[in-house]
């Protein structure tokens, strides 16, 4: 299971990495808009000294073409570095795409799923993550869980390496769901991964323990004043 923000927001990434079990870091050209950068790659290559080599950073590239993918996926690596993996929709000129970097050793994140055979497309193409949209396939009438749960089977069934990375979500149940249901990762903002911790019977088990604490030592007393 991997744990993933879906951000490009730098003061967020050092808060979720410094709190949380994070692996990664993904964008796409909205979440890229919504902190808007003047710098693209300086941001990017900001967001690599922050995570380090250990964690995975996804980008995005944003044309609608195989050959100008290729060549936008060449100077995302020539910019970064050669461990970034490179985002692209599923598109038909995505798969061809997709082909081809993988062909050439590229680390390969195909985003924009929406349909069970999408997924197997990139599947087959070699993605070494498959990123379905979870909240718009729903949205779209569609089930979300049904299409992670197939696509898991068909990777062990088969033996495939490629990972499940589950996306788009409007709130804690659905990444809860995503993970029981076979995706092998997930993807999600910052703020949506904080309500975990939200609940307020939390706290309130913080302050019983406490206050039993205090009762005994006395108030303000902790452990490292004994």
């Amino acid at each position: 299971m991997e744990i993933i923000i879906d951000t490009v927001n730098l003061e967020e990434i050092k808060d979720a990495v410094e709190h949380m079990p994070i692996v990664g870091v993904t964008s796409n050209p909205s979440i890229v808009k919504a902190t808007n950068p003047k710098d693209f790659f300086e941001h990017m290559r900001e967001i690599r000294k922050i995570i380090g080599t250990e964690r995975s950073l996804h980008i995005q590239v944003i044309s609608k073409d195989c050959d100008t993918m290729v060549k936008e996926a060449h100077r995302i690596l020539e910019e970064i570095d050669k461990q970034v993996y490179i985002k692209v929709p599923v598109s038909y000129e995505g798969i061809k795409a997709i082909k081809k970097l993988k062909a050439e050793g590229i680390h390969v994140t195909a985003t924009a799923v929406y349909d069970l055979m999408q997924a197997y497309m990139a599947l087959a193409a070699g993605a070494d993550y498959i990123a379905p949209y979870v909240n718009r396939i729903g949205n779209l009438g569609s089930n979300p869980m049904e299409l992670i749960q197939e696509l898991s089977n068909r990777i062990m069934m088969d033996g495939y390496d490629s990972k499940i990375i589950a996306a788009s979500f409007k709130g804690v149940q659905q990444v809860k769901d995503s993970i029981n249901y076979g995706s092998h990762a997930i993807t999600a903002p910052v703020g949506i991964l904080k309500q975990i911790f939200a609940n307020p019977s939390i706290e309130k088990a913080v302050d019983d323990f406490n206050k039993d604490w205090y009762s005994m030592y006395g108030e303000g007393k902790g452990i490292c004043d004994l």
